[in-house]
């Protein structure tokens, strides 16, 4: 069954103004080391009046591989030529063999979430797209449980109930590579989705799908792995964001958070304490991401923050 309910924005949710007229853009590269990769790439920038307004970079030595992030805004106070800039950029890309993307700054990327029963994942990332925090627009919501369809909706998203058995687990996942599609999702995050997404998905939504579980990982592997941690004692609770591939929960890490606790916490108290690392462990990666900090190269990601 799928809801389709309004999705007028808010006054709240409305951009300011003339925030879309800003010429702000971000440019993401990397590339083999070597000399004369920065002058090249300001070059270009300063040819077409653009100011440099932040610079992140990283020289990986051990790998020769070079990393760099470069937020710009027009000098001249009128809107760059993007295209014009894509166009002269191009000659510099094919010199140095760059990998590379330019976008607007503050863009909003679409954003398909998937979750099953636990919700403060789903619910915390309505709330910071709500209030603007994250730089996303959610367009829908996935679930193979109804029981968030109500928050989802009061938010004003469509909510689509799709079960998972592993009879139609095939069927299930087609629906939703049409979601996909339908909705031009750039970014599908998986919180708290306690379903294992086929080889052939992960692989064909590599560095789009983000994912959120404890960090307990391999050491409490099954049910209620606080419960096992609390029999052992642990002395830290954490959590790891990571992009989904092929091998259940080892694609490249993106964000993790660590907390301290001791013995005075009870089961339950390790449950809340894992929650909160991965509400934040999640809405990092997702910022990152969507900010084009993170760049992927093998099974690392270097994210330019």
């Amino acid at each position: 069954m799928v809801a389709w309910p309004s999705t007028s924005l808010s006054a709240e949710q409305q951009p300011a103004p003339g925030a879309e007229a800003a010429s702000e853009l971000v440019l993401t590269l990397d590339c083999r080391e070597a000399p004369g990769i920065v002058h090249a790439v300001s070059g270009v920038l300063l040819e077409h009046g653009c100011n440099i307004v932040e610079l992140k970079q990283f020289d990986d030595r051990r790998l020769g591989h070079f990393f760099m992030r470069v937020h710009v805004a027009s000098s001249t106070g009128e809107a760059v030529d993007e295209e014009a800039l894509r166009k002269d950029f191009e000659p510099v890309a094919e010199r140095f063999g760059m990998s590379w993307e330019l976008d607007r700054h503050g863009a909003k990327r679409r954003v398909m979430i998937m979750v099953s029963k636990f919700g403060h994942c789903l619910n915390d990332l309505l709330f910071r797209a709500r209030t603007g925090e994250l730089p996303v627009e959610i367009v829908a919501v996935v679930s193979n449980h109804r029981d968030h369809q109500r928050l989802v909706e009061w938010h004003g998203i469509p909510f689509f109930h799709i079960p998972v058995t592993p009879d139609t687990k095939p069927d299930a996942e087609a629906k939703l590579l049409e979601l996909v599609d339908r909705f031009e999702v750039d970014l599908v995050v998986l919180a708290r989705y306690m379903q294992v997404l086929s080889d052939s998905l992960a692989t064909r939504m590599a560095g789009r799908v983000i994912n959120i579980h404890h960090s307990f990982l391999p050491s409490f592997k099954g049910a209620k792995p606080y419960h096992q941690a609390y029999d052992r004692g642990v002395k830290t609770v954490g959590a790891t964001a990571h992009y989904v591939n092929s091998e259940l929960d080892e694609g490249p890490i993106i964000a993790q958070q660590l907390v301290d606790v001791d013995h005075t916490f009870g089961p339950e108290d390790l449950v809340a304490a894992g929650r909160d690392t991965e509400c934040k462990a999640l809405s990092n990666a997702v910022r990152w991401h969507c900010e084009g900090r993170v760049i992927l190269h093998g099974n690392r990601t270097v994210v330019l923050r």
